[in-house]
């Protein structure tokens, strides 16, 4: 519960710093805005990248498990039932 906790907090974060950097582009045409629309993509791409290193590692530990299309495309192969001959 704690990976989805901290998956939502990270995409509301990512939305935020994205809305942030599109009202000082639209509202103000300064100089000075401009470094605030520099700085709110560059968060926002630092927290893109934290997120997708968070699930990776996460999904590598088991902490996340796939389930829906992407679980079904590769099924598990059947225990093999073969007999050694001798």
């Amino acid at each position: 519960m704690l990976i989805k906790t901290l998956t939502i907090v990270a995409f509301l974060a990512i939305v935020l710093s994205l809305g942030s950097a599109l009202f000082h582009i639209v509202k103000h045409k300064e100089d000075s805005d401009s470094v605030k629309t520099a700085k709110a993509l560059t968060l926002r791409i630092g927290l893109s990248l934290a997120l997708f290193i968070m699930l990776f590692i996460a999904y590598a530990t088991g902490m996340i498990q796939p389930h829906g299309i992407g679980a079904r495309m590769h099924p598990n192969p059947a225990p093999s039932t073969a007999t050694s001959n001798p």
